[in-house]
C-alpha cells in the first residue's frame, strides 16, 4: 500500500488488465508473490534499516522475513515504477527520472535481468525500514487455489511519481479511502475482499503520518471476527468484541 498527502490522505491504486489470469479488471495495490531470487542471504548487503532477524521477529517467523519486504519493494518496483531505495554514497533517495530506469524495470519485468543486478549496477541500498508490516488475510478453504497474503505499507518517496507498467496493469490512480469504498459499493471499480477490508482500515486514519505512525508501532496482530449477520468486522468498529474470531483468516495490526 502506497499512501501520500495529495493534499489529504490517499493510496495508489492500479486496475488490473482484464485478460490477465487471476484477477481480472480489479483493483488492486502493487504485489505479487516472493520469489526465490529474494533471498534474504542475497539481498542483507542491499538492505538498511532492517536485518532478515528482525524482520523475521516482526512478522513472527523464524527466519526469512527479509524475502517478503525485498518482495515488497521489488513489486512496487515492477508494477508500479516506484523504488524505495537510497544511493550508497549519498543516501538520497533514488531519482528515477532518468530513463534508464525504464529499461531496468522492464528487463526485471520481463525476467531479462534479476532485481539485485540493478541495485549492484546502479549502486543502491534498499530502505527496507521505510515498508511496514500490517496485515496477512488468507483465503478460504474450498477453491482449489487459496493465497496466503502479506500486506505492507510504506509512504511514497517525494520525488518519484506512479506509473503503471501498461502490461499486467492498466491504470494507476491516487484514491482517498472513503472513495474508494463509495466506487466499490456502487460497483464502479471491483476489487478483492482483503483489499477491501485494508481500505476500510486505511478510512479510519486523517493524514500519512498517522498512518506511518501506527505501521511503525507494530501492534500486536488482532483477528478479523465475523458477527452474526456474516459480516466481516475489524478492529475498533461496532460489535467486533462480540463477534467470533474463529471463522475469518484474516489478522490486523493497522489500527488509529
Amino acid at each position: 500500500m502506497l499512501v501520500d498527502d495529495r493534499p489529504d490522505l490517499q493510496v495508489l491504486m492500479l486496475e488490473r488488465h482484464a485478460d490477465v489470469v487471476f484477477g481480472g479488471g480489479m483493483w488492486v495495490f502493487p504485489g505479487g508473490r516472493v520469489d526465490d531470487t529474494d533471498d534474504p542471504q542475497d539481498f542483507q548487503r542491499f538492505a538498511i534499516h532492517r536485518d532478515d532477524a528482525e524482520a523475521s521477529a516482526l512478522m513472527n517467523l523464524p527466519r526469512g522475513g527479509l524475502s517478503y519486504y525485498i518482495a515488497a519493494i521489488r513489486e512496487a518496483f515492477e508494477e508500479a515504477g516506484i523504488l524505495l531505495a537510497v544511493d550508497q554514497q549519498t543516501g538520497a533517495t533514488v531519482d528515477l527520472s532518468d530513463g534508464r530506469f525504464d529499461q531496468h524495470r522492464d528487463d526485471v519485468n520481463d525476467s531479462n535481468r534479476a532485481f539485485i543486478e540493478i541495485m549492484e549496477e546502479e549502486n543502491l541500498l534498499l530502505d527496507v525500514g521505510q515498508m511496514h508490516y500490517i496485515a496477512r488475510w488468507i483465503t478460504p478453504e474450498g477453491p482449489p487455489r487459496r493465497y496466503d497474503t502479506r500486506f505492507f505499507i510504506t509512504r511514497i518517496p517525494d520525488n518519484q511519481v506512479p506509473r503503471q507498467d501498461d502490461g499486467e496493469l492498466v491504470r494507476a490512480r491516487w484514491l482517498r479511502p472513503d472513495d474508494i469504498l463509495r466506487m466499490s459499493d456502487t460497483e464502479e471499480i471491483v476489487m478483492m475482499t482483503p483489499t477491501i477490508r485494508m481500505v476500510r482500515q486505511l478510512a479510519k486514519f486523517s493524514s500519512t503520518d498517522d498512518v506511518i505512525a501506527s505501521a511503525e508501532q507494530n501492534l500486536p496482530d488482532e483477528r478479523a471476527r465475523v458477527n452474526e449477520n456474516r459480516e466481516i468486522l475489524l478492529p475498533g468498529e461496532p460489535g467486533y468484541p462480540q463477534a467470533d474470531e474463529t471463522i475469518e483468516n484474516g489478522w490486523v495490526r493497522l489500527r488509529p
